[in-house]
C-alpha cells in the first residue's frame, strides 16, 4: 500500500487513515476533475450534451456512481458515471471524440504535475530535505506532506492517467485509438464490446495489468524526480 513505499512503519490506525484519505481523494477530487475535463472539452468542441445532463460541474455528486464509489473503498477499484457525449455535434466526429477522451487522463497528469510542484515549493520554503533515491526525510512533517502530495495526489493521478489511456474499451484510450484505427476495426470492437469489457475486468481482478501499469507509472514518477519502489 501507499505507506509501505516509505522507510519506517506506522500503526494500523495510521494505515487505515491514510488508505481512507487516499480513496476519498480519488472519489471526491480526482474522478470529478477527470469527468469534468471530458465534459468541458466536449462543450468547447461544440457538443452541449454534457451541459444538458448537468455534467459541466466540479460537484462530485454529479459524477459519482454509487456502486463504482463503493468498489473503490471495498476493492480499491471503481469508476464514475461516464459523461454523455453526442459525437454528431462535433465538426469532426473522430477528432472530437479523441480530444474529449484524452482530456480526462490529461487532467490527471496535470493534477500530478501540480502536486509535484507544490511539494517542491514546500521543500523550498520550509527548508525541508528530501532524498528521492533513498526516500529519507528530515522531519515527520515532511514525511506526511510527501505522503499526501506525492504518494496520494501525484502517484494515484498518474496511475489513473496510465490506466485510462490503455486502448481497451470502455477506457478513454480506446476512444483515442479509435480515431486512428480503420472503421472496420472499431466496428469489431463495438460489436464485441461486452466481451472486451469482461476481459478487462478479468485482467484487473487477476492482477495481470498491475505490473505493466506499475512500470509505466514508476517511469513517469522517475521523470518527476521520484524513484518510488
Amino acid at each position: 500500500m501507499l505507506y509501505n513505499m516509505m522507510n519506517g512503519g506506522y500503526d494500523s490506525f495510521t494505515q487505515v487513515l491514510i488508505s481512507f484519505f487516499a480513496y476519498a481523494t480519488i472519489i471526491f477530487v480526482m474522478l470529478p476533475v477527470h469527468e469534468y475535463a471530458h465534459a468541458f472539452t466536449a462543450v468547447k468542441l461544440g457538443d452541449p450534451t454534457p451541459r444538458g445532463y448537468g455534467r459541466l460541474t466540479l460537484n462530485p455528486m454529479a459524477h459519482l456512481d454509487l456502486i463504482g464509489s463503493l468498489m473503490i473503498f471495498l476493492i480499491g477499484f471503481g469508476y464514475a458515471k461516464p459523461v454523455p457525449v453526442n459525437p454528431h455535434n462535433f465538426r469532426s466526429r473522430r477528432k472530437g471524440m479523441a480530444l474529449t477522451a484524452f482530456a480526462g487522463p490529461l487532467s490527471n497528469l496535470l493534477m500530478a504535475i501540480l502536486s509535484v510542484g507544490l511539494f517542491r515549493l514546500y521543500l523550498l520554503f520550509s527548508g525541508g530535505v528530501f532524498d528521492p533515491v533513498n526516500l529519507r526525510f528530515d522531519s515527520e512533517r515532511t514525511i506526511y506532506v510527501y505522503m499526501v502530495l506525492i504518494l496520494i495526489f501525484a502517484r494515484i493521478n498518474v496511475t489513473l492517467a496510465v490506466f485510462n489511456l490503455l486502448p481497451i474499451p470502455p477506457l478513454d484510450g480506446s476512444r483515442i485509438f479509435s480515431s486512428i484505427l480503420p472503421y472496420r476495426w472499431t466496428a469489431w470492437i463495438d460489436r464485441y464490446f461486452l466481451v472486451v469489457q469482461i476481459a478487462l475486468f478479468a485482467l484487473i481482478f487477476t492482477g495481470t495489468l498491475e505490473k505493466p501499469i506499475s512500470l509505466m507509472v514508476n517511469g513517469i514518477m522517475a521523470i518527476f524526480g521520484f524513484n518510488i519502489r
